[in-house]
């Protein structure tokens, strides 16, 4: 049987759509996947993110060890603050994306993905093991994702005591908690919002909450439209194991200041920095009739590439995706993808494909 979420019996209720995701019953969707992607983009819809591996790291050597097996750089945090970066391993391909929050001096938190939880936990743990830093996954708190122009007045108004004060002035990337509920302005979808982490106990009332004031639930579905119109990367497709963060687009998440940290992985990259990559991630829209998929051939003038994450995209009513191509494939350029054994135009465009509103 799959792993059940603190929130599974409200996606029974609501009549969700539940499948089999990364070993979790998921809800795909609860009725019309694409009224729940417009419905954040344009007021507020809420994600049940409870599968998500959360790591709580404690101990002097704290930031020590997220400066060894992050690439970027935790250990210039700011209490309050989060950050977004990747695990890598010694050839400098990414074991996991996730974010890191710093609660205090010696507390961090890290969340990873939940796909990735059986690798990355006696990965982290191996690592921890030289430090002498106290490392426990926290699944004893479920996690809500609120996203859309409307969410945080949303969220506001369900937050009890200074919390919903101390929420309203928080920057992006930036966090403040108030005993065991956790408030981030941190998301995965383009838009504005929160990641409200309680505990599982407490997750069904704050989700009831925001039913009320009209919040729409949103599945898997258009969790990933959502993030395909930011162009956000999802681990898997645009980055794994055998692609580094210079290939994957995400050069920017990796901190080479102070040149004297030896975070796992930087040789490899240095090595890749100064050769150059051979390919590239790009965005693209479809000119001809079709829908792009993950894992389709790309055919350009400077050599073959292939779709990594691709879809309809239904803020903009036309398929969009990401691709992996050669280095040498120039912005605007002209390409096809094959679908189902024909040639579609296609023409790279920058992304994010949609920003926030």
């Amino acid at each position: 049987m799959a792993n059940r979420t603190p929130l599974h019996a409200h996606h029974r209720a609501a009549g969700a759509r539940l499948v089999d995701f990364a070993g979790w019953e998921m809800p795909l969707h609860y009725g019309s996947q694409i009224e729940e992607h417009h419905a954040v983009r344009r007021a507020a819809g809420m994600f049940d993110v409870s599968h998500m591996a959360q790591f709580e790291v404690r101990g002097t050597a704290a930031a020590e060890f997220l400066q060894r097996v992050f690439a970027n750089n935790a250990g210039r945090m700011e209490e309050g603050q989060a950050l977004y970066g990747c695990l890598l391993n010694e050839q400098g391909g990414v074991i996991d994306d996730g974010i890191v929050y710093r609660f205090a001096p010696g507390l961090f938190r890290l969340v990873t993905n939940a796909a990735t939880r059986e690798r990355v936990a006696p990965w982290l743990t191996a690592q921890a093991a030289d430090f002498g830093v106290d490392l426990r996954e926290r699944d004893d708190l479920g996690m809500v994702a609120v996203q859309g122009p409307e969410a945080r007045e949303h969220v506001h108004a369900v937050l009890t005591g200074d919390l919903a004060t101390h929420a309203r002035e928080l920057g992006r990337f930036r966090h403040v908690a108030a005993g065991q509920m956790h408030v981030a302005r941190t998301g995965y979808t383009g838009e504005d919002g929160y990641e409200v982490t309680l505990p599982a106990a407490e997750a069904g009332a704050f989700w009831d909450a925001l039913l009320e004031r009209g919040v729409a639930p949103a599945g898997l579905g258009a969790r990933d439209t959502l993030r395909l119109e930011a162009g956000l990367a999802l681990y898997g497709h645009e980055m794994d194991e055998e692609i580094t963060p210079l290939e994957a687009a995400l050069g920017w998440t990796v901190a080479w200041e102070p040149a004297e940290r030896d975070f796992i992985g930087r040789a490899a990259l240095e090595r890749q920095r100064t050769a150059g990559v051979a390919r590239k991630l790009v965005g693209f829209g479809l000119s001809g009739r079709g829908v792009a998929r993950a894992g389709q051939s790309v055919h350009t003038a400077a050599g073959e590439g292939v779709v990594t994450s691709g879809g309809f995209a239904p803020t903009l009513e036309r398929s969009i995706g990401l691709a992996r191509v050669p280095t040498a494939v120039t912005a605007g350029a002209e390409i096809e993808v094959e679908i189902r054994g024909r040639r579609v135009a296609a023409r790279l465009e920058r992304f994010p494909f949609v920003r926030a509103t």
